[in-house]
C-alpha cells in the first residue's frame, strides 16, 4: 500500500487521503503553480498510527526515498552542512481546521546545517533566527515543552537589547539565544535532537499526534467533523520570506471574507515567516501595499489568485511567500467566511456565470443565515480588550444583547421603561414571560438548548445565553458571581446568543443587513424545495415577522402563553374555582382575551393554515411556586397575623398542593387535562372558531387546524376531538358562517407513533413534537440532561450530538418515519409535520425531507435557515437518485 506521495502524484480529488492541504499542493503543482516541492503522508498513516499507538513499520524508507525526489528537484540534500534542505512540516485533515493542529517550520537545521546555510546565504541573522524559530517550535509541538517559556526569554533579550521588534535582534543575540534555548529545554527533561533525520520522524509523529489534541477535538465538536478522518501530514522543502527586505509572506483571499465583495483581501508581511502574520507578532500591511515594493509580484499573484478561483469555483484562502524576489504559493483553500459574505459570493458567482443556482444555494451553510436576522457582536470591540469576558454558556437563541442586569421579571419590567435590561435568572419559567418579553435578552445558570428560556427566547427572537454553569446567581441578593466578578442588579454586561458568551460591559453591537442578495438566494430555494416552511407564532408580531421571513403558515401556536400577563389573574381564578360552574365563569372572562388573539393571527396568515395547539402544560404552571408560598405563609402564621391575607395564602398553598406532581412533565397535562376540565378546551374552540368567522366576514380565508397534544391512546383523541367537533359545529351553526377547519394530534408519545394508524383514523394531521418525544423515547429530563451529562455524552461519544439540538435518526426518527408510513397507510393524504426545536436545524430538516413529511416549523427568525435547508436537502436527494440510476 502507498503511504506517501509526491505531490504532482496527487490531484484536488484525493482529499480523503491527502487531506485538504496536501490534496490542494498537489492540485496546484499540476496545474503549473510555483509550488515548493515536497510530499503527503495519508491520512491512513494518521490512523494505523492511532491503532497501533506507534508509527507503522517501514514509513520512513517511504519518506525517505520520496525526500530523495525532493533534494534532486531542489539540488539541496536534507542534512548536508554544505547545501542543506530545510523543510516545513505540517498537518492537513480533509475539512480544514486553521490552526487546531500543528505546524514545525525550518527543520533540518543544526549546528552543522546553520554555519552551512550562512556560507550559502551570508546572512547569519536570517539563519540563527530561523534556528531559534525551530527549536521553540520543534519543543513545543514534539516535546510537549510549552512555548512561553522560550517566548519570555526571547522577551527578556529583546528587554535587555533596549529592542522591540524580533526584526531588531541582531544575529550576535540570536546566536546566544539559541544556546539559551537548548539549555531550557534541558532543563526541562528533553533533548533538542541534532540529527535532521531523527527531527523529521519525531515531527511527523507529532502530527498526527496532534489530531486528538484537545483544541482539534474541541473544533471537531463544533464543526461536526467525524473523529475517525485523521490527518494526513505534508513534508515541504523550505522557501523564507525571512532573507531580507526583498523577501516576505503573506495571506490572501480571492473576495473579502467579512463582505462578500468581489476584491481581493490580504495582508503581507516583509523579511517575516509565515507564523509571524498568523500569530500576530508584527503588525502587517494591507496587501494593495505591496504593489509600490514589488510590482511584478503583486501582479503575478493576482493573476494566480484569480486563476484559482476560477479553478475551484470559490472564494480561495491562499498563502504565499516571497524569497528574493520570486513568489512561491502554499496553500490554498475554500476560504472560510462571513454569513453574509457567504451569501453574497454565492448569488454574485452565480450572477457571473461561474456556478450554477443549484450550486450557489448548495454552497451557503443554512446555520450562517442566523448571523444575518439577530444584532450581533461587533467583532472590532472584542479585539480592543475593553470587555473582560465573564463566561460561557450555551448559546441557546441567536443575537447580541446589552444592558442591565436584573435578577427577576417583576423589575424587569419595572426598569425596562427606563433603560434595557438583561434578565438573569437560575432558570426560568412561565411566569417569568412578561419579564422576559421586557428584556433585551435572558441568562440562566441552568437549563440547556430547548429549556423554556431557550424555546421562549427564540419564538420571540430574544437573545438567549441558557445553562451558562460558570455563573452562580443570587436572586435574592440581586447579584452573580463568575469567577471572581461579582455582578449586582443595574451593572451592564453584554450577551451572545450564538457563542454563548458573556461580557462585561456595554460591548457595542452591529445591525444585521437582510441583504439583496439573501432575498435572491431564498427566492432561488424556494423553487428547488418540497418541504413546505412554517413558523412557531403565538401572536401577531411574530405572525408578521413569520410573514416576512417567508414563513407559509404556523405550524405551532402555543394557547397557554396567551393565559400570562394581565390576563393571569382570571385564569388563577379559574384554577382555584371550587366546582364547575365557577370555572366556567372565569373562563368567560378570558374567551374575550383568546377570540381577539386568534383574530389577529388570522388576519396577518389569511390564507396560510394556522396550528393552534389546545392547553398543554399542567394547571399548577399558573400558580405561583410551592416554596414562596409556603414560606408566605409561615411568616404570617409567625407574625401571628389571622388577616384575610393569611387565609387567602392558605387557599392559595392547598390547591397549589393539590396540583403538585411528582413528575409533571408526565402528569395532567395535554388531553389528559383536557378530559379532566373539558370546560377549558371548550373554551378555547369556542374562541378559535368565533375568531376565524370574524376574519372570514371581513374577506379573508382562515385555514384553522386545531391540535390535541398529548395523545398517547385512540381514545384519548375520540373522546376530545368529538366533543370538540360539535362544539364547532355549534358555533358555525349559530353564527350561520362555515369555516375551514380541521382537527390533528402532536405525536410526542412513543404509543402514539407505534399506534398511529389507529391514531390516523380520528384526525386530518400528525404534527411531531419532537422536543418532547426526545424526551419521552431516550427518558431524558430535557432540562436536567443538559448541562448535567449530556456534554459528557457527546464529548465521550455515548452520543455522536445532542438529541435535542438534531434529531436522533435512529431512535426518535424511527418512531417519526414509523408514524408517518402507519398514518398515510390509513389516510393517504394525511398532512404530516414537525413543530419541535428540530424544525430549524438543518440536519433534522433533511430527515423530514428524507421521510416524506410535508412541512417544518420553527421559530420565525429561523424560517430563512429551514427554507435554505429544505431546498438543500431536495438538490441532494435528486443527486442521490440520480446517482442510484
Amino acid at each position: 500500500m502507498k503511504n506517501v506521495y509526491l505531490f504532482d502524484e496527487g490531484s484536488a480529488d484525493m482529499r480523503d487521503l491527502l487531506g485538504g492541504k496536501g490534496a490542494n499542493l498537489a492540485e496546484m503543482t499540476n496545474i503549473g503553480l510555483p509550488v515548493p516541492p515536497g510530499f503527503t503522508v495519508t491520512t491512513d498513516v494518521c490512523r494505523e498510527y492511532m491503532r497501533l499507538n506507534r508509527m507503522p513499520e517501514r514509513l520512513m524508507d517511504e519518506v525517505r526515498a520520496k525526500l530523495q525526489v525532493v533534494e534532486q528537484r531542489t539540488g539541496k540534500t536534507f542534512g548536508d552542512p554544505q547545501n542543506p534542505l530545510l523543510v516545513s512540516v505540517r498537518s492537513g485533515a480533509k475539512f480544514s481546521m486553521p490552526g487546531m493542529m500543528d505546524t514545525i517550520l525550518n527543520l533540518g537545521l543544526n549546528d552543522e546545517t546553520a554555519e552551512g546555510m550562512i556560507r550559502l546565504t551570508n546572512n547569519p541573522r536570517f539563519v540563527y533566527d530561523a534556528y531559534r524559530r525551530l527549536i521553540m517550535m520543534f519543543c513545543d509541538v514534539v516535546l510537549d515543552i510549552p512555548k512561553r517559556g522560550f517566548e519570555e526569554r526571547f522577551e527578556a533579550l529583546k528587554h535587555g537589547l533596549g529592542v522591540e521588534q524580533d526584526t531588531d535582534v541582531p544575529a550576535d543575540a540570536l546566536f546566544e539565544l539559541i544556546g539559551v534555548f537548548k539549555s531550557y529545554a534541558r532543563e526541562q527533561g528533553a533533548e533538542f535532537p541534532m540529527d535532521p533525520r531523527e527531527q523529521l520522524a519525531m515531527a511527523i509523529e507529532a502530527v498526527f499526534r496532534s489530531w486528538n489534541n484537545e483544541r482539534a477535538n474541541v473544533y471537531r465538536e463544533r464543526e461536526k467533523i467525524p473523529h475517525d478522518l485523521g490527518t494526513a501530514c505534508n513534508v515541504q522543502s523550505m522557501v523564507f520570506g525571512n532573507l531580507g527586505d526583498d523577501s516576505g509572506t503573506g495571506v490572501a483571499f480571492t473576495r473579502d471574507p467579512s463582505t462578500g465583495e468581489k476584491v481581493i483581501y490580504g495582508e503581507f508581511l516583509v523579511n517575516a515567516q509565515g507564523e509571524d502574520v498568523v500569530a500576530g507578532i508584527r503588525t502587517p500591511l494591507h496587501l494593495s501595499e505591496l504593489k509600490p515594493m514589488m510590482p511584478a509580484i503583486y501582479d503575478e499573484f493576482l493573476q494566480i489568485a484569480d486563476r484559482l478561483e476560477l479553478h475551484y469555483r470559490d472564494m480561495m484562502d491562499l498563502e504565499f511567500t516571497i524569497e528574493r524576489g520570486r513568489l512561491y504559493m502554499l496553500q490554498c483553500r475554500v476560504g472560510k467566511r462571513t454569513g453574509r459574505a457567504a451569501v453574497k459570493i454565492a448569488v454574485d458567482r452565480a450572477n457571473e456565470g461561474l456556478i450554477s443556482r443549484e450550486e450557489a444555494v448548495l454552497g451557503v451553510n443554512p446555520v450562517q443565515l442566523d448571523q444575518l436576522l439577530h444584532r450581533q457582536i461587533d467583532p472590532n470591540a472584542i479585539s480592543t480588550g475593553d470587555y473582560p469576558e465573564l463566561a460561557q454558556g450555551l448559546g441557546a437563541s441567536p443575537g447580541a444583547a446589552s444592558g442591565h442586569a436584573v435578577f427577576t421579571a417583576a423589575r424587569a419590567v419595572e426598569l425596562a421603561t427606563e433603560k434595557p435590561v438583561i434578565l438573569v435568572r437560575p432558570e426560568t419559567n412561565p411566569d417569568d414571560v412578561k419579564g422576559m418579553l421586557a428584556s433585551k435578552g435572558i441568562l440562566t445558570a441552568r437549563g440547556g438548548m430547548t429549556s423554556h428560556a431557550a424555546v421562549v427566547a427564540r419564538g420571540f427572537g430574544i437573545p438567549c445565553v441558557a445553562g451558562c454553569e460558570a455563573i452562580s446567581v443570587d436572586d435574592e441578593r440581586r447579584l452573580f458571581y463568575a469567577g471572581n466578578q461579582t455582578i449586582r442588579e443595574g451593572d451592564a454586561i453584554t450577551i451572545d446568543g450564538a457563542t454563548g458568551k458573556v461580557f462585561l460591559g456595554t460591548v457595542p453591537t452591529i445591525e444585521p443587513e437582510l441583504s439583496n442578495e439573501l432575498n435572491v438566494l431564498l427566492t432561488w430555494a424556494d423553487e428547488f424545495r418540497r418541504l413546505r416552511v412554517r413558523a412557531n407564532a403565538d401572536n401577531p408580531e411574530d405572525s408578521e415577522k413569520a410573514i416576512e421571513f417567508g414563513a407559509e403558515g404556523i405550524g405551532l401556536c402555543r394557547t397557554e402563553h396567551m393565559f400570562f400577563g394581565d390576563r393571569l389573574p382570571i385564569m388563577q381564578e379559574m384554577i382555584l374555582a371550587s366546582d364547575e360552574s365557577g370555572r366556567r365563569a372565569a373562563l368567560a372572562k378570558l374567551l374575550p382575551f383568546q377570540r381577539e388573539d386568534f383574530i389577529g393571527i388570522f388576519e396577518v396568515m389569511s390564507g396560510k393554515p394556522v396550528t393552534i395547539r389546545l392547553i398543554d402544560p399542567p394547571l399548577h404552571e399558573f400558580l405561583p411556586d410551592h416554596e414562596t408560598l409556603l414560606r408566605e405563609v409561615i411568616m404570617l402564621e409567625v407574625a401571628n397575623s389571622d388577616s384575610p391575607a393569611l387565609i387567602e395564602k392558605r387557599r392559595l398553598l392547598k390547591r397549589v398542593e393539590d396540583l403538585r406532581e411528582s413528575n409533571p412533565m408526565l402528569g395532567m397535562r395535554g388531553v389528559r387535562l383536557s378530559i379532566r376540565f373539558p370546560e377549558i378546551v371548550e373554551m378555547q374552540t369556542t374562541a378559535i372558531i368565533e375568531a376565524a368567522i370574524e376574519v372570514k366576514r371581513r374577506g379573508k380565508e382562515p385555514i384553522v387546524e386545531i391540535m390535541i397534544p398529548l395523545v398517547g391512546h385512540v381514545n384519548e383523541l375520540k373522546i376530545v376531538r368529538d366533543y370538540l367537533e360539535s362544539v364547532a359545529q355549534d358555533v358555525m351553526a349559530k353564527a350561520g358562517v362555515k369555516v375551514d377547519y380541521s382537527f390533528g394530534t402532536m405525536i410526542e408519545i412513543p404509543r402514539a407513533a407505534l399506534t398511529a394508524d389507529e391514531i390516523a383514523e380520528h384526525c386530518e394531521f400528525f404534527s411531531f413534537g419532537t422536543n418532547d418525544l426526545t424526551q419521552t423515547t431516550f427518558g431524558f429530563s430535557r432540562d436536567d440532561a443538559e448541562g448535567k451529562f449530556l456534554d459528557i455524552y457527546v464529548q465521550e461519544k455515548i452520543l455522536p450530538e445532542n438529541p435535542f439540538v438534531s434529531l436522533d435518526r435512529n431512535g426518535v426518527g424511527r418512531l417519526v418515519k414509523m408514524a408517518a408510513e402507519y398514518g398515510r397507510r390509513i389516510r393517504r393524504h394525511i398532512k404530516l409535520g414537525i413543530c419541535g426545536e428540530h424544525g430549524g436545524d438543518p440536519a433534522s430538516v433533511e430527515f423530514c425531507h428524507e421521510v416524506g413529511l410535508d412541512y417544518v416549523s420553527c421559530s420565525p427568525y429561523r424560517v430563512p435557515l429551514a427554507r435554505l435547508a429544505a431546498a438543500q436537502a431536495a438538490l441532494r436527494y435528486r443527486v442521490s437518485v440520480s446517482e442510484d440510476k
